[in-house]
């Protein structure tokens, strides 16, 4: 028999579990949702400080509670912040744990808070001033969302009125010394066989994990073990109430092992974002300063029009060959210096989706030292933004400068995905493409896109139709996301071709 141990995240107790549970017990499984200290309707004594540590605590009882019985799997799932606790548990009971799954939720690191996996910045600032407000430790709590703000926590898409009225109406304050006190791990739990359960619905997919994990972050790089899998659910960031008979099942598979297994990184074959161009374009040399690599024009005379290529995100710091090296970035720069136009690509610091600031000053300040160079003609430049870099679009958008003669995107995140957080506002292009004039926009839409993403772009279009903003579309139908590394067909060829005579066209008028 396998006895699933159920932890529950923020504000929330096991009640959010019951009908997940009833499923589970149905199909033979032992179940026992976890009531962590202050959440759920129970409280400590007075005076006692509760921090990640009872909530460890917590979850270690459940375990030796259930005992060894024989031929019995403890199975231990952790929804949102309900990972912590389960993985500081799983450390210090390794031989009594047969899997762990993280059920949307993030990867718990030792030494490491959890709220550091609160990726909205206005949800972390607000829990630090609580924590300065109040005492940390005794009674110190962060007070539960209002209704209709449950989605700053993750996504309530699919979630029915009357369990996001239950939700709110059960809602516990979150003890702040939970989310405040770095995670302890020794380091026993980290061969145990894991699944992770994503909720697309939220912004997460398994080929994201999969890209992550090719371009090289160091965090991700255990997930391609065999003891590790994944599934996916078509649901929002609380399928135990949105989804709990699907939820059941894939629980049920997760246990039993199944699911897919990533690709780990062979040095001996090349990732799709390191793959050869799809065109055949001319090999110019490049000139490196700092972050910026320029590709003039062979023989060109006099100041030549300049077209920067800004590369996606979030992408780790520690990723080798950076972004400018790749060579769907040095192929479009080639390809534009072949049409006697400067190519420039950059490296930005978009390495966390809380890094958007500092890559749009990036951005900023390269475009501004590219246009200061005498081989540029700075009265004509264009941009070209790719995936997660859509965000950025919204400054140039906004207020867009005469020089700037046009604007593309590629497949481009228009929007923060649910589990981002809230951007600033400067950071939603739906919002600044109201202001674009006559700017000429291009924009790349992949056919085969996530929901999730294609959801942001099409925002973005009915904004810019709605604006009157002068906006064309090149569609590659059978594309998938970054279609250029994995989609080589003529279709993928000829929609970048289309893309560049529109964007030279414009740039060179």
């Amino acid at each position: 028999m396998t006895a699933f141990i159920l932890v529950s995240g923020v504000f929330t107790g096991p009640q959010v579990w019951e009908d997940t549970a009833a499923r589970l017990t149905a199909a033979g499984a032992e179940v026992h949702a976890v009531a962590l200290t202050g959440l759920g309707g129970t409280r400590p004594p007075v005076g006692t400080d509760i921090d990640l540590e009872t909530h460890v605590s917590d979850v270690l009882a459940v375990i030796d509670s259930v005992g060894q019985e024989a031929g019995q799997e403890v199975v231990l799932v952790g929804h949102d912040y309900g990972i912590h606790p389960v993985v500081g548990a799983a450390d210090r009971r390794a031989e009594s744990v047969a899997r762990i799954v993280y059920l949307d939720s993030g990867l718990p690191q030792d030494g490491v808070p959890a709220l550091a996996a609160v990726s909205d910045r206005g949800l972390r600032e607000e829990v630090l001033r609580a924590a300065e407000d109040g005492t940390r430790g005794t009674g110190a709590t962060l007070s539960p969302p209002a209704r209709d703000a449950w989605q700053l926590w993750g996504s309530t898409s699919d979630v029915p009125d009357t369990a996001l009225d239950r939700l709110s109406a059960l809602a516990s304050p979150h003890p702040l010394g939970t989310l405040l006190q770095p995670l302890t791990l020794t380091g026993a739990g980290a061969a145990l066989p894991m699944s992770g359960v994503l909720c697309t619905g939220n912004g997460a997919s398994i080929a994201m994990v999969q890209m992550r994990v090719d371009v090289g972050e160091p965090t991700l790089q255990a997930l391609t073990d065999p003891r590790v899998t994944f599934l996916e659910l078509p649901t929002g960031h609380w399928p135990m109430l949105s989804s709990p008979t699907a939820l059941a099942v894939t629980l049920l598979k997760a246990a039993a092992g199944e699911g897919h297994r990533l690709t780990p990184v062979d040095a001996t074959q090349q990732p799709a974002h390191l793959r050869p161009f799809l065109l055949d374009v001319p090999e110019v040399p490049r000139e490196r300063t700092d972050n910026i690599d320029l590709y003039p024009p062979p023989a060109a005379r006099g100041p030549r029009p300049a077209l920067v290529f800004v590369h996606g995100g979030p992408v780790p710091s520690a990723a080798r060959p950076t972004p400018r090296d790749w060579p769907v970035l040095t192929g479009y720069a080639r390809y534009a210096a072949g049409h006697g136009v400067v190519g420039v690509t950059l490296d930005h610091r978009l390495h966390a989706v809380t890094d958007y600031e500092r890559a749009a000053a990036d951005v900023a300040d390269a475009v501004a030292r590219v246009r200061a160079d005498p081989r540029v003609d700075e009265d004509r430049v264009a941009l070209w933004f790719f995936s997660g870099s859509g965000p950025l679009t919204a400054d140039w958008m906004g207020k867009p400068p005469p020089w700037l003669r046009c604007l593309a995107a590629d497949y481009p995140i228009m929007a923060p995905l649910p589990n981002w957080g809230r951007l600033d506002s400067r950071f939603y292009p739906a919002e600044a493409v109201a202001h674009a004039g006559a700017l000429p926009l291009v924009l790349v839409r992949a056919g085969l896109e996530t929901a999730e993403i294609a959801a942001t772009v099409e925002e973005f279009l009915t904004a810019a139709w709605d604006s009157g903003a002068d906006v064309e579309v090149v569609d590659v139908p059978n594309g998938h996301h970054a279609f250029e590394t994995i989609d080589r067909t003529d279709e993928s060829r000829g929609a970048v071709h289309r893309a560049m005579r529109t964007v030279l066209r414009h740039l060179t008028n």
